[in-house]
């Protein structure tokens, strides 16, 4: 009686889990911002990855979407791309990740921005105080 040897394909298996495991934290990438801290209930998972709009200290405005994440952006060009994903995906979250020097007017204006674009609505990420 014949029968198949599934060894090697366990094998080729856990490869594939280490490689994932590996390469799974270098995805999260962005721009350096320090972000304020503040205890807040975190939002539930969603099963995609959020559009996340990056402030720095300068104000300049950064979009994880593409493959020139650390371009900077004017805000009728972020505007502009998240309107076309939320079209494609409604329920796309959408994540500000504001300096904690940023004035928050600025912060306001690209919630703004970024509900005119049709995101339902905007989250703010912080840190948790230590």
């Amino acid at each position: 009686m014949s029968e198949i040897n599934v060894v090697p394909y366990i094998d080729v298996m856990l490869v594939l889990l280490i490689i994932f495991m590996v390469t799974a934290p270098m995805l999260m990438q962005g721009v350096k911002v320090d972000l304020p801290e503040a205890s807040a209930d975190p939002v539930e998972n969603q099963d995609s990855e959020p559009l996340i709009v990056s402030i720095d200290k300068d104000g300049q405005l950064f979009l994880n979407l593409g493959s020139q994440e650390d371009q900077v952006l004017s805000l009728a060009t972020i505007r502009d791309r998240v309107a076309k994903v939320m079209r494609n995906n409604a329920n796309k979250p959408v994540l500000i990740w504001g300096d904690e020097s940023v004035p928050y007017g600025e912060v306001v204006t690209v919630m703004v921005a970024l509900q005119e674009a049709g995101a339902p609505s905007v989250g703010l990420v912080t840190e948790n105080p230590q």
